[in-house]
Formats: C-alpha cells, sequence, structure tokens
C-alpha cells in the first residue's frame, strides 16, 4: 500500500494552533501529537476538535496535545514539514521546566531523560521476558553463552542506566551532553563499585565518602546534571571562550563528580528511597486497596492530568526496587477499557459503532486505550464506570496475590513479558493473566448492559 497523505491535516492543524511563528516544538508520542506553542490560547480549540481525523484535545504538562491515533507517527512527519520544522532541529524548551507546580516540572523533567530510550527498554523488557520462559522450560541455562550475551544486550539499559539518563539530562537542562554521561559512568565505575562491595572506607580530601552502587539508579544522576548545568554555565560567563572547549568540561567534572559522592548521591537515594517507601506502605499493609483505588481510577487520573505526581515515583520505584507492584495493577486497567469497547461492540446494532468498538478493542489490546476512552468512555460515562469496577476489582485481586512487575513495557498484550520473574514464572505473571481476564470480562458485561439505553436511542433515531 502507498503512503498516505495527511498534507491536508497537517496544514488544518497548524493553522488552527496559531500557526508556524506560534509552534516552539512538536513531538508525538503512540496516539497523541504534543506541541508546545508560545500562546495555547491562539490556538482553536473548539475547531480543531471538528477536524475529521482529530479524537480529542488536551492541555496537559505545558503541552497541546492532539489526539490523532495509532497513525500519528505518519502524521506528524507531515505536520514538521507543514510547521518548518526539520528532523533533529528541535531542542527542549526550558518552557516546559518552569512551568506548572512542582510535580509537573519534576515530571517533565524525569520524562524528558527517560522517555528517548523507551524503545530500548521495551526490547530491553521483551528479551528478559523471553529468556526467563526459555530457563523455565529449559531450554537455555542461566550459564550458557547464549543465554549470558542475550542477557548483557537485554540488562545493559539498567545497569548503565545513569549513563542513558545523564546524557539526555545533559539535553534537558541544556548544557554538554557527553560531560553529563561522564558523571553518570563515573557514579558506576568499576573500581569504586567494588570497593563498596568490599566494605573498603574511602575518602576525598578527607572527607569520608558514603558508597553507595549507582548502577540502575536514576535520581542521582538527573539531580548531578541539573548541578553540571549550572556550573557549566557560570564558568563560561568567566572563562575566555577560546580556551572553553577543554577547561569548562574539566571544572564541571572536577566539582561535579565529587559532589555527586559527597552529597548528591547519598541525599537522592535517600530521596529515592523515601518515594518508594511512601508509596509500598499502602501495598504492604492494605494491598488490596491500593489494588482497588489505583485499578479503578488511574485511566481517570491520566486523563485529569493528575498522574504528573505518580510517574516519578513509579518509575523510581522499578529502577530502584528492581519490580513494582503499583505498575502491575496499573497494567489492568488497559484490560478493562479493552473489556469495555467488546461490551459496546456486541451490544450496539449501529455498523459504524460497531466497527469503532472492535477497532478500539485492538487498539487496547495493543496497549492504547485513549481511542476508548475519547470514543466510547467520556460520550457515555456509564462505560467508565464500567471499566472503573472490572479494573477495580482485578487490581484488588492482583495486589493481594501479591504481583509485580519486574521490567519496562508496553501494555496490553505487550505487559505480559514484564510480569515475568527473572527467576522463572510465578504468580506475578499468572495472577496477571488471570486478573486481566477478570477485569476484562467484568468490565465487557457491565458495558453491555450499560450500552443499552443508549444504543437503542441511536438505533430508534435513525
Amino acid at each position: 500500500m502507498g503512503k498516505i497523505n495527511y498534507t491536508q491535516l497537517a496544514s488544518d492543524l497548524v493553522r488552527l494552533v496559531g500557526g508556524r511563528e506560534n509552534i516552539i516544538s512538536v513531538t508525538n508520542c503512540m496516539t497523541r501529537l504534543r506541541f508546545v506553542l508560545k500562546d495555547e490560547n491562539a490556538a482553536k480549540t473548539d475547531e480543531i476538535k471538528q477536524v475529521k481525523d482529530v479524537k480529542g484535545v488536551v492541555r496537559q504538562g505545558g503541552q497541546y496535545q492532539i489526539i490523532i491515533g495509532t497513525h500519528v507517527n505518519t502524521v506528524i512527519a507531515d505536520v514538521k514539514k507543514e510547521a518548518g520544522i526539520s528532523e533533529g532541529e528541535e531542542k527542549t524548551d526550558m518552557k516546559l521546566l518552569k512551568d506548572g507546580n512542582l510535580f509537573d516540572r519534576i515530571f517533565k523533567i524525569i520524562s524528558g531523560c527517560i522517555m528517548p530510550m523507551i524503545g530500548v527498554m521495551v526490547a530491553s523488557g521483551m528479551i528478559k521476558g523471553l529468556l526467563a520462559v526459555l530457563a523455565t522450560v529449559k531450554v537455555l541455562e542461566a550459564t550458557d553463552g547464549t543465554y549470558l550475551i542475550l542477557y548483557a544486550a537485554a540488562n545493559s539499559i539498567m545497569y548503565f542506566l545513569p549513563v542513558v539518563v545523564g546524557f539526555n539530562a545533559g539535553k534537558v537542562f541544556g548544557c554538554n551532553q557527553f560531560v553529563t554521561a561522564i558523571i553518570g559512568a563515573s557514579l558506576i565505575y568499576p573500581d569504586i563499585i567494588a570497593a563498596q562491595a568490599a566494605g573498603t572506607a574511602l575518602t576525598f580530601l578527607k572527607i569520608p565518602v558514603t558508597l553507595i552502587n549507582y548502577s540502575g539508579s536514576l535520581l542521582p544522576v538527573v539531580a548531578a546534571s541539573w548541578v553540571a548545568s549550572k556550573i557549566e554555565k557560570g564558568a563560561k560567563r568567566i572563562i575566555p571562550q577560546m580556551v572553553q572547549l577543554f577547561f569548562v568540561p574539566t571544572i564541571v567534572l572536577m566539582i561535579t563528580v565529587p559532589l555527586s559522592y559527597l552529597v548528591i548521591g547519598p541525599v537522592m537515594t535517600y530521596v529515592s528511597n523515601v518515594l518508594s517507601a511512601g508509596v509500598m506502605f499502602i501495598f504492604n499493609h492494605v494491598p488490596v486497596l491500593g489494588g482497588v483505588l489505583f485499578g479503578a481510577f488511574w485511566q481517570l487520573i491520566v486523563l485529569l492530568g493528575l498522574h504528573s505526581a505518580f510517574i516519578p515515583v513509579l518509575m523510581n520505584n522499578l529502577f530502584t526496587l528492581g519490580s513494582d507492584p503499583v505498575n502491575a495493577v496499573l497494567g489492568l486497567t488497559v484490560w478493562a477499557l479493552a473489556g469495555v469497547s467488546l461490551g459496546y461492540a456486541l451490544r450496539t446494532k449501529d455498523k459504524e459503532k460497531k466497527s469503532l468498538g472492535f477497532g478500539n478493542l485492538v487498539s487496547c489490546l495493543f496497549g492504547i486505550t485513549e481511542p476508548t476512552i475519547y470514543s466510547i468512555a467520556l460520550p457515555n460515562f456509564k462505560l467508565f464506570i464500567a471499566a472503573f469496577v472490572g479494573g477495580g476489582v482485578g487490581g484488588g485481586i492482583m495486589a493481594g496475590l501479591g504481583g509485580r512487575m519486574y521490567s519496562f513495557i508496553g501494555d496490553g498484550i505487550f505487559r505480559f513479558p514484564a510480569m515475568i520473574n527473572p527467576k522463572g514464572l510465578d504468580i506475578s505473571f499468572y495472577g496477571f493473566a488471570l486478573c486481566a481476564a477478570i477485569s476484562f470480562v467484568i468490565s465487557a458485561v457491565l458495558a453491555f448492559i450499560l450500552a443499552g439505553e443508549d444504543t437503542n436511542k441511536t438505533d430508534r433515531s435513525k
């Protein structure tokens, strides 16, 4: 099939968001065009919502987000062309880091450090899941060369996370990315890790150093990169331009790396532990309640933009603890919305709506819930309630079983590899499969019942 031309759609959207002069940048996720606009009030939201291929508009996190669908990867090329933005030209806009409340700003910073490597992280999780299955059925042993090489491919992103995050953080904070990557690398330098493992006492200028294994850590290198950006900007003001190339990195590294070991790393590790402990408190003491609440209302929390307060904690949980019970529950909300799509499709007699329901079901199975939320659940909020109930029941059971997510992968059918314990299949995998089915069936049945009045009215009006 030939490539579909979205030139007219791109032209309409660029014009309606205020023209190319109002666009700072535009990126995309799985279903949305994410504009950063100079003036969001210049965008004609009501008219944008009337455009045929637009499924909704969300203003959130300093971004003007237009929901397109799973073909957004194709649309954005024409949008960038229409907006006069060349590939690779976009830079992180510091406006994003300054707007919004504290949680929003923290989320935007961490998101900017993590999002560029999402694809690799998902690939890592998929390979780990495959290796766990192969080891469980005794096709491979953990000591086999094949296993070790593939595991190296899968686990390197987590082991060297400070390096990759440091590189991304350099872009986010507007400083030398290679310097911030080296700062991340210094935190996992082999000799230091060996000294930490051996319990060796180290000092820097006679100041005791708290040795911590920062492999797989997130917040320490993000904070260190922010400090480095400030030092770099200050150094550039006082060092002559002709020698900045080598003197500025020298100063930044000589100050930031020791500071990271002495202060930044220990403090941010403590913050990480406190954040994780706060979330884990609920799941350790009243897991069923936590599972019900997160399973029922996570999609609504995302819809309202309140998830910004949780995302850094959830990311930190996975990176710090190696697994996360909260994300295990959140994956069930997708299956609840998939059930809503099926129940709606089976109940309605309108061919176009039936096609919409089944199409949205497929999207949900591949981890994309926005089409269901905006075209089915929100227009008839009773169907959203059906998803709340299904997700809440499944989430409560999952939390009660003690299920955990072990790697960062997508949603829907792609969530299953993330539920595989590296030590072998256990309740996390089997429990998730059971709870996904429960959430799906309950939501489908309730949606079939609750959609009745709406679909019948539609049919009688035809």
